[in-house]
């Protein structure tokens, strides 16, 4: 595609607009199916399930291409919109135009296409538009796959910078953290099934870790979602348990910050700032998964005044570790939902190897997974487990439900981030291997099957990247962000998989034997689209607000 750098950014810029165009149509049609006289039925939101998540695709892979023109322009604008750039851009707009024109994955054998939901016409408008006609036939092609892959191997890299002087700084102190000090140890820490070490944790809180996003009247560096984003993206590259490990310090420091009383909020967030405290997060039950208002673990008060704790968690990670466990119980059994669940701040003994849970009423067995591992999950039981009287969350019952829901898009957002950091890994294990190795004679790069695989894993990478952070942006600016976070989620976590399965291939033999890191890699990523809500419940959130905002 022989054009300027301006000609280009003004390209992405029209296809953008013109896909934006094709999800309009999609909402159109997705809500005729399901509006009755102007009501959404949840009867038949689930009948057309099918639907309703294809229209949350087609408006992730949508929203993906807008943050990916805009960041073009951003570039072209700086005059920083290099040919690697313009390259991985082509791919990365080809390939998402032809999902939405031809077929789009929701996984790997459910694809949705414009004929189910009656887009054939709307399809066909889309790959007339001339900016969408001309990148689909030049786009994700042989000749401009392999031309990014000959930049990258002269030494050319896909600009990273976010236009703050601080957050560029930060992500740079970040990666060599994360390559001198995770790098190195991750893969046996992995095989070991050990605990992050107690030197990288206490290394990771000397550097903010914890108090990213914590206000700096309590001790945090209060730097927003989008730093959130690049330390989480740059941790998770060296091992998503890296990543992962501020992820319940931020979901605890949103809890307390948002909904905690002034005494909780001196008591509690500038010890979780300073790594002092570790929180883990205590909210899912055998059997409930996503379904939190049917939560059974009880709290009844004392009389004494306290809380005691009776009930089954599961799939709690960190547990043993933490020094606070956020809690979401039930407190009023007349309530069957919502209304009858709180929060509850639980400090308990942290554990160690030979007595991981000393409190008493409590006990914890561990789940052994195929990755994510060095933070460990638990099955915990509760038997009149002691919450101290001032443990309620802004020492309002029945608001437990609504505090937590406060804090998802932010723990979404931040998993996508923790998923453009495995997919980055996964491409560099990727490259490195197939650089390296020789086959037939020549190095396995130079095989076109081999170098399509890195080339589109390239433009997975920054189409997720870009749609990250526009979540995170959102965030910062005080919007509602629970569609956008979803998308994020969406897009990252497949690009994640994506990227470990093809990386794994390309290692051939060799990336299922345990002792090359991609296999850890590949454990790991197959998380992303499970924990913080599942792929289709991020499908399924983003689709409902999408048909709720149809006006």
């Amino acid at each position: 595609m022989s054009l300027r750098p301006q000609e280009l950014a003004d390209a992405f810029a029209q296809a953008a607009a013109a896909a934006a165009r094709f999800l309009d149509d999609a909402r159109r049609a997705v809500v005729a199916k399901v509006d009755k006289d102007g009501k959404v039925p949840p009867e038949v939101l689930d009948r057309e399930q099918r639907a309703v998540h294809g229209l949350a695709w087609i408006a992730t892979v949508s929203e993906a291409l807008t943050q990916a023109a805009a960041w073009a322009g951003r570039l072209q604008a700086q005059k920083r919109l290099g040919e690697a750039e313009a390259l991985v851009l082509q791919i990365g707009f080809g390939e998402y135009l032809a999902q939405l024109a031809f077929g789009l994955p929701m996984s790997q054998s459910e694809i949705v296409r414009p004929v189910e939901l009656g887009l054939e016409d709307a399809a066909g408008r889309l790959r007339q538009d001339r900016a969408v006609d001309r990148l689909l036939r030049t786009g994700n092609m042989a000749a401009t796959r392999a031309a990014l892959m000959e930049r990258i191997l002269a030494g050319d890299t896909i600009d990273e910078g976010v236009d703050d002087e601080t957050l560029d700084m930060i992500r740079g102190q970040f990666r060599r953290f994360t390559t001198d000090r995770i790098v190195p140890g991750a893969h046996q820490w992995h095989l070991d099934n050990a605990l992050i070490p107690d030197d990288i944790v206490g290394e990771m809180a000397e550097l903010g870790v914890f108090g990213l996003s914590i206000d700096t009247t309590f001790g945090g560096l209060g730097l927003g979602k989008v730093a959130m984003c690049i330390v989480t993206e740059e941790l998770s590259r060296g091992w998503i348990a890296a990543g992962s490990l501020g992820t319940r310090s931020e979901i605890a420091g949103e809890l307390i910050g948002l909904a905690g009383t002034d005494a909780q909020k001196q008591q509690w967030l500038p010890r979780i700032a300073s790594g002092e405290v570790l929180p883990t997060a205590v909210f899912t039950e055998p059997d409930i998964g996503s379904d939190l208002g049917h939560l059974a673990t009880r709290a009844v008060r004392t009389s004494a005044g306290d809380w005691a704790v009776s009930g089954s968690k599961t799939w709690i990670t960190h547990a043993s570790r933490s020094d606070l466990m956020t809690m979401l119980v039930r407190t009023n059994p007349d309530d069957k939902g919502h209304g009858g669940l709180s929060m509850l701040l639980a400090p308990k003994p942290r554990g160690t190897e030979a007595d991981p849970f000393p409190a008493s009423g409590m006990e914890g067995s561990e789940i052994h997974v195929l990755g994510y591992r060095g933070m460990r999950e638990y099955v915990l039981s509760f038997d009149g487990f002691t919450v101290p009287a001032d443990g309620l969350l802004g020492n309002r019952e029945g608001d437990g439900f609504k505090q937590l829901m406060r804090t998802f898009e932010s723990a979404r957002i931040q998993t996508a981030a923790r998923a453009v950091g495995v997919a980055r890994r996964a491409f560099e294990l990727g490259f490195e291997y197939a650089r390296n190795r020789k086959q037939f004679g020549r190095a396995i790069i130079a095989f076109p099957r081999v170098s399509d695989k890195l080339a589109l894993m390239l433009a997975d990478i920054v189409l997720a990247r870009e749609l990250t952070y526009f979540a995170a942006r959102e965030k910062d600016k005080g919007r509602r962000c629970d569609v956008p976070a979803g998308m994020a989620k969406l897009l990252a976590a497949r690009a994640a998989w994506s990227n470990a399965d093809n990386s794994l291939q390309i290692h051939g033999g060799n990336g299922y034997a345990l002792e090359y890191e991609i296999s850890r890699v590949l454990c790991d990523a197959r998380i992303l689209n499970i924990f913080e809500g599942a792929g289709e419940i991020q499908a399924q959130v983003v689709g409902r607000g999408l048909i709720a905002s149809r006006n």
